[in-house]
């Protein structure tokens, strides 16, 4: 199945058991994978490190625990976890991607 980036931005996200978890805001995207790795429901457009750490710990849902999306994003039930790999490597470091 294919989907065009820009349909994800704004969906709702629930989980399984129809917890509401936020909305599509900014994409983390690793290049080199070529896949979607991390979905945050605030933008990472931010002024430290610390910020954007805190975000992607609190705000974010890895991409592998997506199990559906249509008109919604379903993904696994569980609490907003850390992507799997904290920090990546400089040849792997993923572009950020957020709406204007």
């Amino acid at each position: 199945m294919t989907l065009r980036l820009s349909k994800l931005f704004g969906m709702d996200i629930y989980t399984a058991d129809a917890e509401y978890k936020g909305k599509v805001f900014d994409l983390v995207i690793n290049l080199e994978k070529g896949r979607i790795e991390t979905i945050t429901t605030e933008p990472l457009k931010v002024k430290s490190k610390q910020e954007a750490k805190k975000i992607i710990s609190e705000k974010s849902i890895p991409f592998r625990n997506v199990r559906s999306t249509k008109d919604i994003i379903i993904v696994g039930t569980g609490k907003f976890t850390e992507p799997e790999e904290a920090a990546p490597a400089p040849a792997q470091r993923p572009t950020y991607y957020h709406r204007r």
